[in-house]
């Protein structure tokens, strides 16, 4: 066999931080993939509990076992990339469950569409070991996901095929504390610059929903660097800097940060910047990127005048409780029975003259 052929097509990266009870299924659910060019590379972020135990049953000779200090999420996931062989890389997480035909189907889409650079799938979601109504089902058209990329993260992290040539152009997850976590979401804003990207629109993949897992285990100021994130993007397709004060109320709006909006918002330049950055992103699909962009800003507005209706209706409803407050008081004081006056000093035989 020539070297070439012992080359995988895919990297897997399945960071892990004490997770004994679930990263069994995780390693599993890759080992049973129908497509069989794969390596999984497992690394322990500095398991604390039985997790390394767990990993150690695990021998196969597709898996690559990797341990280190406990450095958090994007930089174990940079070490996978870095170690990587594959010219695509998946992502799965500790947690989740792929479904056997996930690779077969995101290899065949990616290879037919070499324009397109990352692509995830629909997710069923479990809650803990029970099965769910719910579902991750992202649009799946290029278009549709760059105007939400806009404000949003719409792919299931765990779910995704990347072109490792596209990492290698947009550079990998940001370690800078001020702009993630969501890693996932700053990443995907800046390969879809410069590519397309899609969603599969078929359930391949189990999203579990679980307290204290990898990728929600810390209080960060996660709306905080979405809004920044929001509003450069924003800005990058407007053709404005991230600064500028519709941008960030824009942004803001969508993220129901209130106490970030500057001043009044100016909703007809709003829509004039959003008609702007969602024609952009969306050129050459079959979206009406005016409709979008107007829609949009008619939720906002709907939204913000609800807020300020409510906070009005909270002050009358306020002032209302403390002109209550003393009326009450001073009935009360009025009502309370008055100390009875001392009797009059009685008036003596000797005292009268």
């Amino acid at each position: 066999m020539r070297l070439d052929d012992r080359v995988p097509a895919v990297s897997v990266i399945l960071p892990v931080y004490n997770c004994p009870q679930y990263v069994g299924s995780a390693i599993e659910s890759i080992l049973e993939q129908t497509f069989a060019s794969f390596e999984l590379i497992v690394i322990d972020d500095g398991s604390t509990d039985e997790t390394p135990d767990v990993l150690r049953r695990y021998q196969d000779p597709r898996i690559r076992h990797l341990a280190q200090t406990n450095q958090g999420l994007a930089p174990t996931l940079n070490r996978g990339i870095a170690a990587a062989r594959g010219r695509y890389i998946a992502r799965q997480d500790q947690d989740d469950v792929s479904l056997p035909d996930r690779f077969a189907k995101q290899l065949a889409f990616l290879d037919a569409n070499p324009q397109c650079d990352l692509l995830g799938t629909w997710a069923e979601i479990w809650e803990g070991d029970a099965r769910t109504e719910r579902s991750h089902r992202h649009p799946s058209a290029n278009a549709d996901l760059k105007i939400l990329l806009l404000f949003d993260n719409p792919f299931v992290h765990s779910s995704v095929m990347i072109r490792r040539s596209a990492l290698t152009l947009a550079g990998a997850y940001s370690t800078d504390p001020l702009r993630q976590p969501p890693e996932d979401y700053e990443l995907w804003s800046r390969l879809a610059r410069t590519a397309e990207v899609a969603n599969l629109p078929e359930i391949l993949h189990v999203y579990r929903e679980v307290p204290g897992s990898m990728s929600r285990a810390r209080p960060t100021p996660f709306v905080d660097h979405l809004v920044m994130l929001s509003a450069e993007n924003i800005g990058w397709a407007a053709g404005l800097k991230p600064s500028h004060t519709q941008v960030i109320n824009l942004a803001s709006l969508a993220h129901r940060a209130y106490d970030r909006v500057q001043g009044a918002p100016d909703f007809d330049a709003m829509r004039t910047i959003l008609r702007r950055a969602t024609a952009k992103v969306a050129a050459g699909g079959r979206l009406d990127s005016d409709t979008e962009a107007d829609r949009r800003i008619v939720e906002l507005r709907g939204d913000w005048d609800r807020r300020r209706r409510a906070n009005g209706l909270g002050r009358q409803i306020s002032r209302a409780r403390r002109v209550k407050a003393s009326l009450v008081k001073r009935l009360r004081a009025r009502a309370a029975p008055r100390p009875a006056s001392p009797p009059a000093h009685p008036v003596e035989a000797n005292d009268a003259d």
